[in-house]
């Protein structure tokens, strides 16, 4: 990917000047701008209005410490992160990373991707994301509630249900949502639906875990619909990961009548030609919070493989990273490739290096990202946002129908932008110019902020 435009390409070197120590940044920018190219030459207000230098530096990054006491009373010091990056069309919105990759860097990347993703969805939602490099693998519940209650603490100042509404991500689940509402709560003495990802009990929705796997298959259905007149049916599907995301995506699909025969975690994958049994993958991950691994000890005719890479060596017709950021990269793409992919969609965050998409276009496979193809999670995010706000829920089969509008909707939009502006196919150029047209108009609209 590269950037011609005189204007945009003066951005990217500002960016590359101020920040040259945060390359997953540098390539969430760069996927963006090298994209937005025609939207920029069609609309010279934009850069007399400087509305791309405005764009690319968040309206507030926080960096504070989190000190808690580990279950033997020793002191522990980690540091953690909310970056609110653009809130013109809404309230900042984002996920909470715990883990121990996260740095300024990662969560900046996954702030501004978040703009575009949650423009997308048609709700009112600027783009946000935070987190921290606290591991919650191996900690007692006790030693997790009590992170939790310190990172709160803090982060509690800069949130709020009309300025800033976190979510869970990577480590973060509905244990560490609970604990982070009710610090919320005891600190601020109100009941609001300042965080998403809640219990079902104290203002969840329905459909919010598998939100982000139902949304990814949705969307995948329909791109196969509109631009291969086919479908997921029969489809060989190589999934990575088996969080949500990975595991009801797995679950969609098999819905759908598409065979998932792997799974990850980061220790490395399972095969099962017979396709997975999700019955199994359920137990070991969300009752008994194990590994991966532990699959082939009770379906023995399935294969176990250290190291998670090797999953793109699987021949497949479908395959949706679900895992992490830059988990498949150019040899990966190149296999898949060779092997007759016809389909790569992102459940994760920019899960594929912008090589490997170059790759990915270039040999006509179908090529989703993760701004639009995972978007389901921060939709059914923001669906449960309106139910706080209503004080009221739906049922699981109004919100799992408002996914699916949404996402379709998401694909539709995607689709028709890259078109109107000659880049008829290419998806990720798409999301890009459909998120940003929405972005761009709202801060034209309000002035120089």
């Amino acid at each position: 990917m590269s950037i011609h435009n005189p204007y945009l390409q003066k951005i990217y070197q500002q960016v590359c000047d101020r920040d040259p120590n945060q390359p997953e940044f540098l390539n969430a920018v760069m996927e963006v701008l090298s994209t937005l190219e025609p939207v920029i030459e069609r609309h010279p207000e934009y850069e007399a209005a400087g509305l791309m230098e405005r764009l690319v530096e968040p309206e507030r990054a926080v960096q504070f410490r989190v000190a808690w006491q580990d279950d033997q009373g020793k002191t522990q010091v980690n540091r953690a992160f909310r970056v609110q990056f653009n809130s013109a069309i809404g309230p900042y919105k984002g996920g909470l990373r715990l883990h121990p990759s996260v740095n300024l860097s990662i969560i900046k990347f996954l702030a501004f991707e978040q703009i575009f993703k949650n423009s997308l969805t048609g709700l009112p939602m600027g783009g946000g994301k935070g987190g921290s490099d606290f591991d919650p693998k191996g900690k007692s519940d006790a030693e997790i509630m009590r992170f939790c209650q310190s990172f709160m603490t803090e982060l509690s100042r800069y949130i709020g249900p009309e300025t800033d509404v976190p979510a869970g991500d990577i480590g973060v689940g509905a244990r560490e949502i609970g604990y982070l509402f009710g610090q919320y709560k005891r600190l601020r003495n109100e009941y609001s639906g300042v965080l998403t990802g809640k219990g079902l009990t104290f203002g969840g929705s329905l459909v919010r875990t598998q939100a982000t796997g139902y949304g990814l298959l949705y969307f995948v259905q329909e791109m196969l619909s509109v631009m291969k007149n086919d479908s997921v049916k029969d489809k060989i599907t190589v999934i990575s990961g088996s969080g949500n995301v990975a595991i009801y995506a797995a679950e969609k699909a098999q819905e759908l009548g598409a065979k998932v025969v792997t799974l990850s975690d980061s220790n490395g994958y399972i095969y099962d030609k017979n396709g997975i049994q999700l019955d199994i993958v359920k137990q070991i991950k969300e009752v008994r919070r194990g590994r991966i691994r532990e699959y082939v000890e009770q379906v023995p005719t399935a294969e176990y493989h250290e190291g998670s890479r090797g999953i793109w060596r699987v021949p497949c017709e479908i395959a949706l990273p679900c895992a992490t950021q830059n988990e498949l990269l150019l040899e990966d793409a190149e296999k898949l490739i060779a092997n007759g992919v016809k389909v790569v969609a992102e459940g994760a965050n920019m899960p594929c290096s912008l090589d490997a998409v170059a790759a990915f276009q270039k040999a006509g496979v179908l090529y989703a990202p993760g701004k639009a193809a995972n978007a389901g999670g921060v939709a059914t995010s923001g669906l449960e946002m309106c139910q706080n706000a209503m004080k009221y829920s739906w049922s699981a089969q109004e919100v799992d129908q408002k996914l699916h509008d949404i996402m379709v909707n998401i694909f539709h939009n995607t689709y028709n932008a890259a078109k109107e502006y000659g880049k008829e196919g290419n998806l990720l150029a798409g999301a890009n110019i459909a998120g940003f047209e929405k972005i761009a108009q709202a801060m034209m609209a309000q002035g120089v902020l």
